[in-house]
């Protein structure tokens, strides 16, 4: 939530049919592009800038390793057309065809190592041989490595190892252009010597010896032929291969070929053109090494190089991996270590500022089938058809025309669609559309609502669906003529015409009993057992109610809430309260048989705030003095619920009941359940059997609340087993959301606590929902993910649903489709608004179709996909064994790769691994979903840690989903005093945290400050108010508020990171080296586990080894 958003936005705009649309704005003339392309500007001082492709002649110069290469004709053109790509990070001019050279490709991450012409490499080869041995790599300038940047190296020129500005971008994306200099002279277009040789001379023999000793990834490990990877155990380091199949590290980009297309020598295309050589730092050495035995041949032994010799000793712990080389002499060198640079790997930040650039501004929604920008991108969404990407985005927008297509590249056709999201203030909110008695215009057959899609034929007589095609009469009254365009002449004057989201007045006919509802209400329900008493929770929330009520959610640009509000408590008993404004003192009444629950009290029970406030007040000055002194521990919940139901049924209202519950519900009542805690089945095959509710009794409760209207928000303060597994159903059903405060005390905790509680009640809501998703014809929704009910196939049931929570469904062929028509998709929102009116909201989406593959691949939205298939796994997991569900998403995350490398990529080596430019970042999220509490949480959190992450997950919309899967680390110790803004956030690994530095890491649920030993007393003395890192207080849960620019920079931009949560962070304190930091650790999601979870490097490594085995 950004800050703006805590103001309330302007009124919608009320359309009145009866009374004319007129004023509703038409397009500006000559329509916008639908996306500005913005490329980053040259730095104004510096070295000259690098030549263009094309100036020096021959092909194009390769961009460094790591660089995107995108397709070789264009801004991302296919041959044979196929528009733009978005999100290109560079152009090369289109090369002629020659033979060999197939069409264009789609944009490609290219991972793996350097090609191997395949000219014959003679007498030098031998040289080579004598020099490494059998099993070792080429030197660094072998006949197929390209040359030094200033040919021999010379002590004055371009040292390899690079400053840490010139470092190269991680992620792939083009580097600043000081970094990409490289003179223009005769010495960088040499023709390749005769028989692709080079001279042993241009390279120094220190560097020869030193990269042909080196091995990549640590010691070589005996070949195997199994897969010893599992995402529930992590690798067996006996057998993991040392690189990339065992070939070359991920993201180097081969010189034989760009993009998987070889280059090539010819008639006007000059000398090969030969790429500069990767820079070197300290954690890459850029180059390959030979392949295990259990992979395919590798490009070294099918081009001439003899294979491992059988009888020579691979090397082991224990053994040196190769002779000792002398250190490296040359000036700025550093010794190579053993394993991949993970800064080589596709990098999310990367990603996230490229598009920033590319797509940041404003989107218009007036193109089908348009990508939108990523979610954490800020753009500015201008409403011309589509709905906005905030409330509804897909997995894909170029859907396959048919099932075989969608089988073979396993991609997933989803929808996560979250109806009420908030819009920016720059955004206007949807329209509201009153069409009177008439009510909302739709389709004959499929009940469509009226929408763009629609098209009026027969002078405007008549209109024809695109979703089923059938043709409805238009009502008289909502006639209207067409213009030569055959269009309404009157469309931009009403917006269900023109815009993309838009609310009808419902008439009665879409009301419970045919009656208009009244306002919806909200009850506090609040557990006064000993437990709470002690904690401080009750005299807390009766202390802080008076601010909360004045939080109540509101129609924008009214002036007060029509929300009414209740009170009850209970420990093994209910106790209802009369707050009837016109009583002197509140009242109260006791149901103590809690097997037939009744509601006692009708009239003075759901009350207006404002009109009754000295009497609420009175209730929250008596309530911790009633039970100040209880000893009571037995606690039911279900009566408990069933009565708020009661009252909510007998006022005729929907509503939400607020539930501030502390333990097992082992009273004697209905709902009873027993103690059943056994974190040790967590992980194992039979954690399923804690994970799923142990009776059907809160199930069946929570669909009573839902055909009443009633959801349910719990809040649980715990000091031990609660079994959220079971209760936390009457949230999932009802639309309701799970909040956890373990071992709560007012004096650390309140703060949190009453943060949570005014945001829930304040933000936009609607009570009483119906949402039905309509397709056109050929596909349709079958599997459905979320918090809500379904009592039929089609219609998600939601007492309440709110601006942070999204559902999520699957759309399946049923029958093939035309890459003329596209898809068509609208989801109705039939509700209560927070004034009681019934309104549908309508959301309206158009995918294109393709029948290639390549244009699928091209239009994937990665963020969309890692949200929907963590749900879906979410849903499986209460059915089958974790390590199924699991291996069932790293199987599907392979094939879905390895279609892409099989169909869409050019040739290349098997070495190479090549992800599509959408997707390059599939692996590292799969990972971070793997390795995530809600799937994969184990005995070392309890049952009910697990149950909640995994309710949060279930809710998630993408935005929240984005940083939980992947947290956010931003850097402290440098930051920008004069600045307002978040710092750029780095990757999300222990290597990037500095003994001298402070590191703010949120993941939306948890947040940890984590300070090194070395951190400038300085900085220590203005953040913390003490001398040094070890006399910090790591139990203080906030800052100490003190006056200088430095602590209040910190304590703000905490507070700015709160505000774009839903749920307040607790801050946790970490000192390096503390017991904390292994907490603290499990969220750097690139590193390897301490349970054994592969790192990004190694789960790429086992990605690629799993696409290999697909495609052989």
């Amino acid at each position: 939530m950004n800050s703006q958003y805590m103001q309330q936005p302007p009124p919608p705009q009320q359309f009145n049919a009866q009374a004319g649309f007129g004023g509703y704005p038409a397009p500006p003339q000559g329509m916008p592009p639908a996306q500005q392309q913005f490329r980053p500007q040259q730095p104004q001082n510096g070295p000259a800038p690098m030549p263009q492709p094309g100036q020096m002649g021959g092909f194009p110069q390769r961009p460094p390793p790591g660089s995107m290469v995108t397709n070789p004709g264009g801004v991302g053109t296919m041959s044979g057309g196929g528009g733009t790509i978005p999100g290109s990070m560079g152009t090369m001019p289109r090369p002629q065809m020659g033979p060999g050279m197939g069409p264009q490709q789609p944009q490609s991450q290219v991972l793996g190592g350097p090609q191997l012409h395949p000219q014959s490499q003679g007498q030098h080869l031998q040289q080579q041989q004598q020099l490494n041995g059998p099993h070792m790599p080429p030197p660094l300038n072998g006949p197929h490595m390209p040359p030094p940047l200033n040919g021999p190296h010379q002590q004055g020129g371009p040292q390899l190892q690079s400053s840490p500005k010139m470092q190269q971008q991680p992620g792939g994306a083009p580097m600043p252009q000081a970094q990409l200099e490289q003179a223009s002279g005769p010495g960088h277009q040499m023709p390749p010597p005769p028989g692709g040789g080079m001279p042993p001379s241009n390279i120094p023999p220190q560097l020869q010896t030193q990269m042909a000793g080196m091995t990549i990834n640590g010691p070589r490990m005996p070949p195997t032929s199994q897969n010893n990877y599992s995402p529930t155990t992590g690798y067996s380091h006996s057998s993991f291969p040392p690189a990339v199949n065992g070939t070359s590290p991920p993201d180097l980009i081969s010189p034989g070929y760009i993009n998987g297309t070889p280059q090539v020598s010819g008639p006007g295309r000059g000398p090969q053109q030969r790429p500069p050589p990767p820079q070197m730092d300290a954690y890459n050495s850029g180059y390959s090494v030979p392949p295990v035995n259990s992979y395919p041949p590798s490009p070294q032994q099918q081009m001439g190089y003899p294979p491992p010799q059988p009888g020579y000793p691979p090397s082991q712990p224990g053994y040196p991996p190769a002779p000792v080389q002398p250190a490296p002499t040359y000036p700025g060198a550093q010794q190579a270590p053993r394993r991949l640079d993970p800064d080589q790997m596709p990098s999310p930040l990367q990603v996230m500022q490229e598009d920033q650039k590319t797509k940041g501004g404003m989107f218009y929604t007036n193109q089908r089938g348009q990508v939108p920008p990523l979610v954490t991108t800020q753009f500015v969404v201008q409403d011309q058809g589509n709905c906005s990407p905030r409330y509804m985005r897909s997995t894909m927008y170029n859907v396959p025309v048919n099932v075989d297509m969608m089988k073979q590249t396993a991609v997933p056709f989803g929808l996560v669609i979250s109806p009420l999201a908030r819009p920016l203030e720059e955004e206007s909110l949807p329209p509201i559309v009153d069409m009177g008695e008439l009510g909302p215009v739709r389709c004959i057959r499929c009940k469509a609502y009226m929408c763009p899609f629609m098209q009026f034929i027969d002078g405007g007589r008549r209109f024809q669906c695109l979703f089923c095609k059938a043709t409805t009469d238009v009502p008289d009254a909502y006639f209207q003529h067409l213009d030569h365009t055959g269009h309404r002449i009157d469309r931009y004057e009403r917006p269900e015409l023109v815009l993309g989201t838009y609310e009808f007045v419902a008439t009665r006919e879409y009301c419970r009993n045919e009656q208009f509802p009244k306002p919806p209400a909200m009850i506090f329900m609040i557990d006064v057992s000993y437990n709470n008493v002690k904690s401080g929770l009750v005299h807390l929330l009766c202390a802080q109610m008076k601010d909360i009520l004045r939080n109540l959610p509101r129609e924008p640009g009214a002036d007060k809430s029509c929300v009414r509000v209740g009170f009850v408590t209970y420990n093994n008993s209910v106790h209802f309260y009369n707050v009837k404004a016109c009583l002197a003192q509140p009242q109260m009444m006791v149901v103590g048989d809690t097997n037939e629950m009744f509601m006692p009290l009708l009239d003075g029970f759901l009350v207006d705030p404002q009109e009754s406030e000295a009497v609420i007040d009175s209730l929250m000055q008596q309530i911790p003095q009633m039970f100040a002194e209880t000893r009571e521990t037995d606690t039911i919940l279900a009566p408990v619920i069933q009565a708020g139901m009661e009252a909510l049924k007998a006022a005729e209202c929907s509503g939400k009941l607020l539930i501030f519950h502390t333990s097992l519900p082992t009273a004697e009542a209905p709902g009873k359940l027993k103690n059943r805690d056994d974190r040790k089945l967590l992980a194992t095959e039979k954690e399923k059997t804690v994970l799923n509710p142990q009776n059907n009794f809160y199930n069946n409760l929570g669909q009573e609340c839902v055909s009443a209207g009633c959801s349910v928000d719990l809040f649980i303060l715990n000091n031990s087993f609660v079994d959220l597994a079971t209760i936390g159903q009457i949230c999932r059903l009802t639309g309701g959301e799970v909040f956890k405060y373990t071992y709560f005390q007012a004096n650390i905790d309140g703060e949190r606590l009453i943060a949570d509680i005014k945001y829930n009640v304040g933000r936009p809501i609607v009570f009483d929902a119906i949402m039905r998703v309509r397709t056109s014809t050929g596909v349709r929704p079958t599997d459905f993910f979320g918090h809500f009910f379904m009592s039929n196939t089609t219609d998600m049931e939601l007492a309440s649903i709110d601006c942070d929570k999204a559902v999520a469904l699957e759309i399946k062929h049923d029958d093939k489709l035309t890459e003329e028509e596209g898809v068509f998709v609208q989801v109705a929102l039939l509700h209560t608004s927070c004034s009681g009116q019934r309104r549908i909201r309508i959301l309206n989406l158009s995918l294109k179709t393709c029948s290639q593959m390549a244009d699928l691949y091209r239009a994937c939205e990665l963020d969309t996909i890692v949200n929907f298939f963590a749900k879906q796994a979410l849903y499986r997991l209460r059915e089958n064994p974790p390590k199924q569900v699991k291996d069932s998403l790293v199987n599907r995350c392979a094939m879905m790769l390895a279609c892409y490398r099989k169909n869409c990529a050019s040739p290349s080596s098997a070495g190479q691994l090549i992800l599509p430019e959408c997707m390059k970042l599939l692996p590292l999220y799969i990972s971070c979903v793997l390795k995530s509490d809600a799937i994969s949480g184990g005995s070392d959190m309890t049952i009910d840690d697990r149950a909640f992450v995994m309710y949060a997950v279930n809710v998630m919309d993408i935005p929240n989903s984005v940083v939980y899967f992947y947290p956010r680390l931003i850097p402290l110790h440098d930051i920008d005093l004069d600045s307002s803004d978040i710092p750029l956030p780095i990757r999300c690994s222990a290597e990037k945290l500095r003994d001298d530095g402070a590191y703010l890491l949120d993941n939306g649920i948890h947040m940890f400050l984590w300070f090194g030993m070395g951190l400038a007393p300085e900085w220590v003395q203005a953040v913390f108010g003490v001398p040094t890192s070890a006399q910090i207080n790591t139990d203080d849960t906030k800052l100490p508020d003190l006056d200088n620019p430095l602590s209040q920079r910190i304590r703000e931009l905490i507070a700015i990171v709160r505000l774009e949560r839903h749920r307040f962070m607790r801050l946790t304190l970490v000192r390096q080296r503390d017991k904390m930091e292994m907490l603290m650790k499990h969220f750097l999601v690139e590193d390897r586990g301490m349970d054994g979870t592969a790192s990004y490097v190694d789960f790429l490594c086992h990605m690629h080894k799993e696409i290999r085995s697909i495609l052989s």
